[in-house]
């Protein structure tokens, strides 16, 4: 396996935001349903990213990136910034690594990170929802996520045409 580094990002700068961007363009490119359609700009991918950074920077979010020999990998985000009746979880969402890198661990390196900074959130519940027969899903039920339930025609795939999504939890 190459080197790999998980971190968690307390901020994120233009570099960063370059780098997170290809990541989600490529993931786009290659038809994952990450909330964007095909073909999705590199500009409205920054914007994307920029947003995210304001919610890390402002607490509502924590986001771990995978690093490789080339950079930004894989990235997954824990959104904090719930319900005050909802102090205990957190939404895990945008778990993403990039087609140069599948295949390497880096997802499971990434979630089980998610895991741990989850916890030292004090967060003892987690959710997330991905398309039903996915690589993630594979992983999801790999690593111990319950399958909830699944909602037909939830999002459309990128390159167009409804999809239905599975809902997970996991239980910290």
């Amino acid at each position: 396996m190459t080197a790999q580094r998980i971190r968690r990002l307390a901020s994120v700068d233009e570099t960063q935001i370059e780098a997170l961007a290809d990541l989600i363009v490529d993931c786009v490119d290659g038809d994952a349903s990450v909330s964007f359609m095909h073909p999705l700009s590199p500009e409205k991918a920054r914007a994307f990213w920029r947003r995210v950074a304001a919610s890390v920077d402002a607490g509502g979010c924590a986001l771990i990136v995978a690093e490789d020999e080339r950079g930004i990998a894989g990235t997954v985000q824990l959104r904090l910034d719930l319900p005050e009746n909802q102090p205990h979880r957190a939404d895990l969402a945008k778990m993403m690594v990039h087609r140069r890198a599948r295949r390497r661990g880096l997802g499971e390196a990434l979630m089980r990170a998610a895991e741990d900074v989850a916890r030292d959130c004090g967060r003892t519940l987690l959710v997330l929802d991905t398309v039903p027969g996915s690589d993630a899903e594979r992983l999801y039920a790999r690593l111990g996520w319950v399958r909830v339930g699944e909602i037909p025609d939830y999002a459309l795939l990128p390159r167009g045409g409804l999809a239905p999504t599975a809902v997970y939890y996991k239980r910290l």
